[in-house]
Parts: structure tokens; sequence; C-alpha cells
């Protein structure tokens, strides 16, 4: 149960996918120097599968996080980490108490709840479907439909960014700006959806397309304007004026991830929501 002192093991136990508890531990993770492996534990709902987890924990050791919400594996998972000397963490717990005591009520608890089959679900998924049609300006017909319509030349993370905000019920399309063949001049008449520019530097651009071309060339890339120093940083040039011009937001995606990316388009597709609320009413 011994572990290196210059690596540190983090099991991750969900009664459910895990996926919330990982972004969790990665956001906490992030804040320290530390060698970390995790080990994720989903779909923990009965005994037998807690026995496995039980039996990771005695060989490796660690800390535990957990989201389970079921009496007894949860009363289990913690006598077992006291008796290995492993501490052991409910990470769901402030979150029940607070809305235990707001609510007036006691927690159902029972596991998966929060990925069951209801509307909110049947609209993430119609999102996603709803990115793939409308990515790359494959497909412009419906596009005004769309929550937010990003803009952006080659490699600025358009495609993942839609795909992270589909997860979230945002209907989102995309679309590439090309200098040799500019923008469809139907979509520049549409009112509504938000359009939102994502520029980045032409250095980080000449690197992904370098890696790109490496990729699709067999690692052979040869004399390309797609990479050219002087083209790319004329093209972001361009990019940014074409924004301007229009009025759209812009946002920088050089040192963003494409979390932090969807994040801001987030507030910007709330601050939207809030200007049409305030016209209307």
């Amino acid at each position: 149960m011994s572990q290196s002192p210059s690596s540190y093991m983090i099991h991750l136990v969900s009664d459910a996918t895990g996926a919330t508890l990982q972004g969790l531990a990665e956001a906490a993770v992030s804040q320290f120097r530390a060698n970390v492996h995790q080990k994720l534990w989903p779909q923990v709902r009965s005994d037998k599968q807690l026995d496995r987890v039980i039996k990771g924990l005695e060989s490796s050791g660690g800390i535990v996080f957990y989201t389970l919400v079921d009496e007894a594996l949860i009363r289990r998972l913690e006598e077992a980490c006291h008796a290995l000397g492993i501490q052991c963490i409910a990470v769901m717990a402030p979150f029940l108490s607070g809305l235990s005591e707001y609510f007036e009520q006691v927690p159902i608890g029972r596991p998966g709840l929060q990925h069951r089959l209801d509307e909110i679900y049947f609209e993430r998924m119609e999102a996603i479907d709803f990115a793939m049609s409308f990515d790359d300006g494959q497909n412009l017909t419906g596009i005004e439909s769309a929550d937010v319509v990003l803009v952006g030349v080659s490699r600025t993370s358009k495609t993942p960014t839609c795909i992270y905000l589909a997860r979230h019920g945002i209907r989102a399309a995309n679309i590439p700006l090309i200098r040799e063949t500019g923008f469809p001049e139907e979509v520049l008449s549409y009112e509504r959806p938000l359009f939102v520019g994502l520029t980045e530097s032409a250095d980080r651009l000449i690197e992904l397309r370098s890696t790109r071309l490496k990729t699709d060339n067999g690692g052979i890339i040869g004399n390309n304007l797609y990479i050219d120093p002087e083209q790319v940083e004329q093209e972001v040039l361009w990019a940014r004026k074409f924004f301007k011009a229009r009025g759209w937001p812009i946002i920088d995606v050089t040192k963003r991830s494409v979390e932090e990316t969807a994040a801001e388009i987030m507030v910007l597709l709330q601050i939207e929501e809030e200007k049409q609320d305030h016209q209307n009413g």
C-alpha cells in the first residue's frame, strides 16, 4: 500500500459515469505541482462492485473521493478506508446537506438519477446532433436556428468548442473563415443567432497546422502557404478586421482550453438573452 513520495494516487468512486467527479478532481489537482495518477471506479452500485474498489485501495493506497448516495455502500467504503488508513472524502455531501436544508427534504438516495432520460438529456443529444450537422460550414440550411455560430480561420478550435457547448444543451454551429472564398452572404443577413469570432496567435496556428499537415501527409510538410508565417499573420489580422467590422464579440483562444472558451461563450449567450428579455419586457 506504499507509494512513492513523488507520486500520488487518487481514487474516484462514482455510482454513475464519474465524469463530473473527474472534472472536479482535475480542476483541484491542477492547483498543485504533483505527479498524480487517477483511478476512476464508475457505476459502483453493488457490494460486488465495491469489493473491486476496496481491493484496489488495498493494493495501491492513496486518497478517495466519492459521489455515492447509497448509505450502505458509503458506510462500507468509509469503514474500509478507515481500516486502511486512507482519507475518504464525500464530494456530494456539502451539496446534499445544503439542498436538504433548503428544500426541507431528505435526499432520495437513488444512484444515477442525474443521468435519467429526461427532457434535458434529450435536449443535449439533439444539440450534439445539431453541432455535427452544422460543423465546418458543411450545411447552412437552418443554421439560423442555432444559439451561437462560431467563426474563425482554420485550427481555432471551432469544432471541439461546439461539441462542448452541445453537451450543455447549446445549439452551436461553426463556419470556417477563408480569405479566398469569403463568407456566405446569406448568413450575414441573419440578426440571430449570436456570432462569435475565434482568433489565435499566428505562432500557435502555425504549430497546430504543421502538426495537422504532418499527420495528413505522413510527416512531410514542404512549402505550404497554409503555414507560411507571413501569410498566417495576414490571415489572422484579416479575420480580426472581419469580426470587428460586424461588431461580433471576439475570443482569443491562444491560451485557453476548450472549456474556458465555451464558458466565455456561455456568458455572452447569457448577456444576449438578458438583452432580449429587456427589449421584450
